[in-house]
């Protein structure tokens, strides 16, 4: 009896040494970071070795994991994605962390170019710059939706959207021309059909107005004045669109130019709407929500003319006759003077 009950007080402590160790080698912390948390990218096509190599840096005793993901069939099945590792993350949270791929909060604006997209793009989802401009540029896809390769960029509408990112490009490129498609609602394509203006020209318009001002109060009536000059067929003669034209000309798009000068209105671009009537081929920059809003609610006036104010600083004076409009462009062209202001 003695020796049964022994045999059973051993054979205890060993299943409890057994659970003690299992706990601590499977639930305990096995994360070794010093922040809080951290994101690791898992690349498309990756394998279990792949996999290994890219936690390692964050993981204390990898043959825990090894263990704990066989266990699981995780190696039979790994995932591509963003995955969290936290700080005190046991091996079995480590494996389930490696299954939730965790969405991304993508976020673009302000780009001047497909390629400048395209680069934004890139630095925050899986797909390359090379990647994304294929896409974008697929012919098939273009004619079914009825964009060009220039006026592409105008399908994207500068937001936050979440996706996954190991999103592909062509995933990415469909989701935004849903969003395009459900911002274009039935009161935005009457407003544009009442403008006689499709929407990526309208868009186009945007850009130029998004370009001109900041405000958004004064936004709606510098809409107004090129909807004006379209109407009565005069050129734009727009100088954000000049400066779009001498960048391309130049291959330089990281040049800051304050001033247009004389010789810039002779650039032989369809961008330069000194030379050539009606809106540019593509959009110039990326228009926010507002500035798109603003030509489809354009001020009805009679305003042909306008420049930058030097009394109101970040806002224009406008005129009706260019007279009055030659007064104000001297006033501001004096004082680009004044301050040494060349380009």
């Amino acid at each position: 009896m003695k020796n049964k009950s022994k045999v059973l007080k051993i054979t205890l402590a060993i299943g409890l040494l057994i659970v003690v160790s299992v706990f601590v080698l499977f639930f305990t912390n096995n994360t070794k970071i010093d922040k809080d948390e951290v994101f690791v990218h898992v690349p498309t096509g990756s394998s279990f070795e792949d996999v290994k190599k890219i936690i390692s840096p964050f993981v204390k005793n990898m043959a825990s994991f090894e263990f704990m993901a066989a266990r699981r069939s995780y190696p039979e099945h790994v995932k591509s994605g963003r995955f969290l590792i936290k700080k005190g993350m046991s091996t079995f949270q480590l494996v389930s962390t490696m299954r939730r791929n965790v969405p991304v909060d993508l976020a673009f604006n302000n780009q001047e170019r497909l390629e400048n997209l395209c680069e934004r793009l890139s630095s925050q989802i899986e797909p390359d710059t090379s990647k994304l401009l294929n896409s974008f540029r697929d012919s098939v896809f273009l004619k079914k939706n009825g964009f060009t390769a220039e006026n592409v960029f105008a399908m994207f509408l500068p937001n936050t959207y979440q996706v996954y990112w190991n999103i592909s490009a062509d995933e990415f490129r469909d989701k935004m021309l849903k969003e395009y498609n459900k911002f274009w609602n039935k009161e935005r394509i009457a407003k544009a059909t009442a403008l006689n203006l499709a929407p990526v020209q309208v868009i186009t318009l945007a850009s130029i107005v998004h370009k001109e001002s900041v405000k958004k109060s004064e936004r709606p009536v510098i809409a107004g004045v090129y909807l004006n000059r379209l109407k009565q067929g005069m050129p734009l003669q727009a100088d954000p669109t000049v400066i779009y034209a001498k960048k391309i000309k130049e291959n330089n798009f990281d040049q800051i130019i304050k001033r247009v000068i004389h010789e810039d209105l002779f650039i032989n671009s369809p961008y330069n709407t000194y030379l050539f009537e009606g809106l540019p081929p593509s959009p110039i920059a990326m228009p926010d929500v507002d500035a798109i809003d603003a030509v489809l609610n354009a001020e009805k006036h009679n305003y042909i003319y306008f420049c930058a104010s030097i009394e109101k600083f970040g806002y224009h004076v406008f005129a009706s006759d260019y007279a009055e409009h030659q007064k104000n462009a001297k006033k501001y062209a004096d004082w680009l003077n004044a301050q040494g202001t060349t380009r």
